[in-house]
């Protein structure tokens, strides 16, 4: 199925925002600094969109801040070496100028997005291919919009397909691992057949969506929005539209979708807010029971515990701050949660809505990344931090940190497995990018130090489904992924690929292993 390019998608499906006739010239600055990756019409591309609908957290002083010096731990670089003062004035007045007609994505919208290529029963069962289905791994190609299907065994690509346009927060696999579902930044939710390698079916979920979650029984699909400001609930089948939530809490203030994530032993799914101190639970029905149906959009907001929740509705948990950036302990019963701008965390228990730890987390804790593991006859955890120099290790009972790791700058990504006595940290965002640490789990020590290849950026682990092999990125146009032994971490082989930013394996993803992020 052709895929046509981000532009003219836009220039297709969106309506046209106006502009300031009366400057030409901070028009033609947008268009050279920031049309790339925030749009053509400030609606949002490989960064968000930049409308005062979606800048509510940020002041103008702020904003200018981040044009001139850039934004820590993003893709955000500083102008102030380019643009003069009044220029990044001027374009501060420009992003927090409302369009004449405000751009919006309705169900009418979504409906007319769906696309179903392949008719029920039309594919074959089987896979295409002898590898084990279960050991695949999907790598998401971000250079050229590809992604690669690799046999975790070999390493042979298996095939490799284009993608939307910059896909974000991780595809996401059915249970038997035979469909994954790809979100992307411009609000795309692609349907992939792994056993017939084809598109199965896409649908436009919003025009700047941030992630999506699949239900654990792989039934319903859920897109988390940016803009507009929603929720979107599909059946998994064909990407049938069931339901849109728009995110507001009480008092009608709306809010960004942060991200979503799949709570399988609640039933759930788990919705972080960007611009609203809750954090939303809507509950899926078990496959024995009836869907209840109340249409598209209006559907009662109401605060009972998840068994106790009908189905597909929304249960508010207030929460003392934002909390944009989560991570769940092994039964879902705890969230820890972040705001991405602030200088520590909480934890929140889901069934009493109340918040039970304070966690003294600086740095901007990268919560979405943290991994767990048994240690000493207690469950730990571990994150890296976006803005320090650390890797931070948690007692999962009484919430205290037992220890801080320095490591050789702010890292992003940390990945290991259960049979493993390894965990793998980068330094995506610091003078030594090129490095990453590995980190004896019995003694919570960096015994190794990698330099994969010097200067090109060392990025996001990730293991084969046995625990016995370790897949890493140079996250460069012309990169690799690099394969090592995880025992004697032997580097043993190197795959040519086009800024592979992300590696996810069938079996991890949806065993749920503790090493890998969910």
């Amino acid at each position: 199925m052709k895929i046509i390019s981000f532009v003219a998608r836009i220039a297709l499906l969106l309506p046209t925002l106006s502009v300031l006739a009366d400057a030409p010239n901070t028009r033609a600055l947008y268009q050279t600094h920031c049309l790339a990756c925030h749009g053509e019409s400030r609606l949002g591309g490989i960064g968000p969109a930049l409308l005062p609908s979606n800048l509510s957290r940020l002041s103008q002083e702020a904003a200018a801040d981040v044009i001139r010096d850039g934004r820590l731990a993003s893709q955000m670089q500083g102008f102030g070496n380019i643009l003069s003062g009044s220029e990044i004035t001027s374009l501060v007045e420009w992003i927090y100028r409302p369009p004449t007609t405000p751009p919006n994505w309705t169900e009418e919208d979504i409906l007319a997005s769906q696309v179903v290529p392949f008719p029920d029963g039309s594919l074959p069962d089987e896979p295409l291919f002898d590898a084990d289905p279960l050991n695949l791994f999907i790598v998401v190609e971000t250079g050229d919009h590809h992604a690669s299907v690799l046999d975790g065994d070999s390493f042979e690509r298996i095939h490799r397909f284009e993608t939307r346009y910059a896909l974000h927060g991780g595809p996401k696999y059915t249970p038997d691992g035979r469909y994954v579902f790809f979100g992307s930044r411009d609000g795309w939710i692609t349907k992939y057949d792994l056993y017939n390698l084809e598109v199965v079916a896409e649908v436009r979920a919003g025009i700047n969506m941030r992630n999506i979650a699949v239900s654990a029984d792989g039934r319903y699909v859920m897109a988390a929005n940016y803009l507009p400001h929603s929720l979107v609930l599909f059946d998994a089948h064909n990407l049938d539209l069931m339901r849109v939530y728009p995110v507001a809490d009480a008092a009608g203030n709306s809010s960004r979708v942060s991200a979503v994530y799949a709570a399988p032993p609640r039933g759930s799914f788990i919705a972080a807010l960007k611009d609203v101190k809750e954090v939303w639970e809507i509950t899926w029905p078990l496959p024995t029971e009836p869907v209840v149906s109340t249409g598209h959009m209006s559907t009662p907001l109401v605060t009972r515990r998840s068994h106790d929740t009908p189905n597909f509705r929304v249960r508010r948990i207030a929460v003392p701050d934002y909390l944009d950036d989560f991570f769940f302990d092994l039964d879902y019963r705890h969230v820890i949660g972040a705001a991405r701008d602030g200088q520590g965390g909480m934890v929140v228990d889901l069934d009493s809505g109340e918040k039970v730890a304070d966690l003294p987390l600086a740095g901007m804790p990268h919560l979405g990344s943290g991994i767990t593991w048994a240690y000493q006859g207690r469950r730990v955890m571990a994150i890296p931090h976006l803005a320090n120099a650390a890797v931070s290790i948690i007692d999962m009972q009484d919430w205290s940190v037992i220890k801080t790791l320095e490591t050789d700058g702010p890292g992003f990504f940390m990945r290991s497995h259960a049979e493993s006595p390894y965990a793998w940290v980068d330094v995506f965002f610091g003078p030594h990018r090129d490095r990453v640490h590995v980190i004896d789990k019995a003694s919570l020590e960096i015994v190794e130090t990698l330099t994969p290849e010097p200067g090109k950026t060392a990025a996001h682990v990730e293991f084969d489904r046995y625990g016995h092999r370790v897949l890493l990125s140079l996250w460069e146009e012309d990169g690799a992924v690099i394969v090592y032994d995880s025992d004697t971490l032997e580097e043993l082989q190197r795959i040519p690929m086009s800024k592979p930013s992300g590696k996810y394996n069938v079996w991890n993803k949806t065993h749920y292993e503790e090493g890998t992020s969910h």
